[in-house]
């Protein structure tokens, strides 16, 4: 989102961080700007009994955790690397100075802050209304969206990742997507999902 040069120059650390290493815990207070360079971050939330619900995947070049950072509440959830990744990490203050000096940036940025807030709303009304093959297709067209473009997408997620992003249980997907596939809706390639 921010290129490379610009977080440097205002003093941006590279940290790396081994597979399911925390990068901040839910009720953390936000003092970093976090934007992976390479690799991939989850940001979740457990419930009492210890099952975690998926709110984003980050991957190259995507920024995490970035509204506490202008509304002055703690981290709404826990990240962790999903897998061993390298990060940028920008103080407050510093990101502060480099939207003020930065415009391009700053709208850029917003439109990003403006693109998550719709994703949430989506997965919220899809979760509360919506059956579980429904919710599936509308995480991948979203994905395929993202990161596809028009040909044939492979999604890169596991059956449990999927589960925790829709609020789903393991076995529902699986369900769900033998029907999907029986349905033309998706193609199951060996074991991988593509639409």
């Amino acid at each position: 989102m921010i290129s490379e040069e610009l977080l440097l120059s205002h003093k941006a650390k590279l940290v790396n961080y081994r597979s399911n290493e925390t990068i901040f815990t839910e009720g953390d207070t936000a003092k970093f700007y976090f934007q992976v360079q390479r690799g991939s971050v989850k940001m979740f939330n457990l419930n009492e009994n210890g099952k975690e619900f998926v709110q984003g995947i980050f991957y190259d070049g995507d920024s995490f955790g970035e509204p506490p950072l202008f509304g002055a509440f703690k981290y709404p959830a826990s990240a962790e690397a999903a897998e061993d990744s390298s990060v940028f990490k920008l103080s407050k203050a510093m990101l502060f100075e480099l939207l003020k000096s930065n415009f391009n940036t700053h709208l850029k940025f917003t439109a990003t802050l403006s693109n998550r807030l719709a994703y949430k709303a989506m997965i919220l009304k899809e979760m509360s209304v919506h059956p579980p093959e429904h919710r599936i297709l509308t995480l991948v067209d979203h994905l395929k969206k993202k990161y596809g473009g028009d040909t044939l997408f492979q999604i890169d997620l596991t059956r449990q990742q999927i589960a925790d992003l829709t609020g789903l249980r393991v076995e529902t997907v699986i369900r769900a997507f033998k029907q999907l596939e029986s349905e033309g809706e998706i193609e199951i390639i060996k074991r991988k999902i593509y639409r």
